[in-house]
């Protein structure tokens, strides 16, 4: 290559990160030691020597996965004491069993990024446009519509992929002018996974045969990218008004939408709460079993590690919650007691609406999540089941066996926050749920 080539080679990167930049100073660096990532690296690098005043952070996510991550991080870090820039090495864990290990990683990788990632800071990351066409021909096995075609966007709120136009090549050849050591991944040459399936059998036929191809498909995933945002601000205002407080969904309006844009809206719903985009199998699946299951069920179905719920005509995405029904807790009442699936921390002697007796020296207190039979309640005649007494303070059904239960001996006292049983009556104690922030 020319000089003058090398020098356009250079000269491009840099400009192009420059201007994707726009202005913003603050950057944590996903940074694997890979070239990709490694020019990247670089490129900022050189532009903060060149006067732009950029505060440069580095994360190397270690997997596991190879016997060589130890020394992989190690290179990072050395690399990272040469550049003078601050590196976070972060290990997560990930289930082999589980299946599907390169979703796994990816999404335990950007869990752990952004919990590293500061309020004014800009994630950059170092897919590039070849990553770009592996991205959208994945989509396109999958069977995906614009929303999956639309591929990586350059921005997606802090997350920056200043590299998004730049091929491969032009990547490797910056790497080559500037001395650049990086490591390389055995695992990027087994073509069992399917992203790699792409790039070293497919891809390399279809540019060898169509030069522009990678180009060309960018500008489709660009051209699917402008359709989504379209029908984003075409049907925004509409979302707006059956969205909730607690961004649960009113189902009645969808009821009578289309097809087309209820699927639409569900999208909308899903992408909002950051969650992958089901599979029209799968919004066919969610309509059928939970939206139109009968009045009296209590659907649920279960979608990349959440639950999709319906309470009282409306739609929940909820977490995947431990089943803590059966545990009991001892409680000395003097001191904060930390519950189970980060529901919080109980205290006492909190001044609260709900007042109950102390308990007497032969009572022994716990904390239960399970409660069976019929029950009187302050301030109101005659007993009623448990099932009924939750339907009356409309407690969806995944909150009842998470609300804290207080008895003394086998009795039970209160159910925290909701109400006070009438052997529990009185005006000595109450309790108070502390949300972990």
């Amino acid at each position: 290559m020319s000089h003058q080539n090398q020098a356009k080679t250079k000269s491009i990167i840099e400009q192009t990160i420059l201007q994707h930049l726009n202005g913003r100073q603050s950057l944590l660096v996903a940074f694997s030691g890979g070239v990709d990532s490694t020019v990247l690296l670089q490129a900022l690098v050189n532009l903060r020597q060149k006067s732009q005043n950029l505060q440069l952070r580095a994360i190397y996510i270690h997997h596991g996965l190879s016997k060589n991550a130890d020394s992989w991080a190690e290179h990072c870090q050395q690399q990272c004491n040469i550049w003078q820039i601050p590196l976070i090495i972060e290990k997560v864990k990930l289930d082999r069993a589980a299946g599907n290990i390169e979703e796994q990683a990816r999404e335990a990788r950007y869990q752990a990024i952004y919990r590293h990632l500061k309020s004014d800071e800009l994630l950059c990351t170092a897919q590039h446009l070849d990553d770009q066409c592996e991205t959208f021909f994945l989509a396109l096995k999958r069977g995906s519509g614009p929303a999956g075609l639309s591929a990586m966007p350059l921005e997606n709120g802090q997350h920056l992929r200043p590299l998004l136009t730049i091929s491969r090549q032009e990547i490797e050849q910056y790497a080559n002018q500037h001395q650049l050591t990086w490591i390389e991944d055995e695992s990027n040459q087994d073509d069992h996974y399917d992203r790699n399936f792409l790039r070293l059998k497919v891809l390399p036929t279809l540019n060898q045969r169509w030069p522009h191809f990678s180009q060309m498909v960018a500008r489709s995933a660009e051209l699917c990218q402008q359709q989504e945002a379209l029908i984003h601000e075409l049907l925004s205002s509409e979302f707006k008004q059956i969205i909730g407080n607690a961004k649960q969904l009113n189902i009645q309006p969808l009821r009578d939408y289309s097809d087309y844009k209820r699927n639409a809206i569900l999208r909308m719903w899903f992408k909002e709460q950051h969650i992958g985009m089901p599979s029209q199998k799968q919004l066919s699946l969610i309509w059928q079993t939970v939206i139109q299951a009968k009045e009296d069920a209590n659907p649920q179905f279960i979608l990349h590690n959440r639950q999709i719920r319906r309470y009282q005509n409306q739609l929940y995405l909820l977490p995947l919650y431990q089943d803590i029904e059966q545990q009991i807790l001892p409680w000395d009442l003097n001191t904060s007691l930390s519950l189970p699936d980060n529901l919080g921390i109980l205290q006492s002697n909190y001044q609260t609406k709900l007042t109950c007796r102390l308990p007497q020296k032969e009572e022994t207190v716990s904390v239960r999540f399970h409660a069976q039979g019929q029950f009187q309640i302050v301030q109101r005649k005659g007993s009623r089941s448990i099932k009924k007494l939750w339907q009356e303070h409309h407690i969806p059904p995944w909150q009842r066996t998470r609300i804290p239960l207080i008895y003394y001996n086998e009795q039970l006292i209160s159910a925290v926050g909701v109400f006070v049983t009438e052997q529990g009556k009185g005006s000595q104690i109450s309790f108070n749920l502390k949300q972990i922030v």
